[in-house]
């Protein structure tokens, strides 16, 4: 009986090859697709999203009144209370109080403002809300390398240029995300929560600072519309 020894054809040979260098990549690839999950795994857990809780700003301008006291902006404070689609922002100083309740599912607001003895209200449809704010539509932001640690967060800088040349520099927290970011209508676009920011208008600059951030529940109730002691407002005046 003869010795018979199989040698393979050079194609055999080549697929082989073939098959061999496919496997290594085919390892290579699952092992950085693991790296990659592994990576906006570790994001995601780092992220929060903002469903319910209270933010307290505090806020200043430079600007005085003509008898040296502090003009509307000075010793005030904005307190955010958002609940799923529900966020309440209320501003207060000792020269006025002013609500903003925004209803992010219907993409409707509600704005309550007092001062002195009168107390006024404005209901606005998801269109009227869009024309309010539409100085702020094609707002662009520039992202810098900059940063800040703000109530416990590092927040990142982000100067905004509204389409009439208006500033809006913003220190956001990439860590928190608002479920309902319409209610701030220049941030929505934001890939954060914004903790610090200063609007100008010419020459006066008023900022906003949060100092408090609680993830406690907030009350159904704060969300309710007065049935009565208001002046109803158009959403133009």
């Amino acid at each position: 009986m003869n010795n018979y020894i199989y040698h393979k054809p050079p194609e055999f040979c080549l697929f082989d090859s073939w098959k061999n260098e496919t496997t290594q990549d085919m390892k290579t690839l699952s092992l950085f697709l693991v790296a990659l999950a592994l990576c906006f795994d570790g994001y995601s857990q780092n992220q929060k999203v903002f469903t319910e809780g209270t933010i307290t700003y505090n806020v200043s301008s430079n600007l005085k009144t003509e008898g040296g006291g502090d003009d509307a902006f000075n010793g005030a404070t904005l307190i955010v209370y958002m609940k799923g689609n529900d966020v309440r922002s209320d501003f207060q100083s000792p020269l006025m109080t002013q609500s903003i309740i925004f209803d992010a599912k219907e993409g409707t607001a509600v704005k309550l403002r007092e001062s002195g003895q009168q107390k006024y209200i404005t209901y606005f449809t998801a269109p009227q809300w869009l024309q309010y704010n539409h100085k702020y539509e094609g707002i662009s932001f520039v992202y810098e390398n900059d940063s800040k640690t703000i109530a416990g967060y590092t927040c990142k800088k982000a100067v905004g240029t509204l389409t009439d040349g208006e500033k809006i520099t913003a220190y956001y927290s990439p860590d928190l995300v608002p479920f309902s970011p319409g209610y701030q209508y220049e941030f929505k676009n934001l890939p954060g929560l914004p903790l610090e920011y200063e609007v100008s208008n010419g020459k006066i600059v008023v900022k906003y600072s949060a100092g408090n951030i609680q993830f406690s529940p907030v009350n159904a109730s704060r969300f309710d519309l007065p049935k009565s002691g208001y002046k109803v407002l158009d959403y133009k005046q």
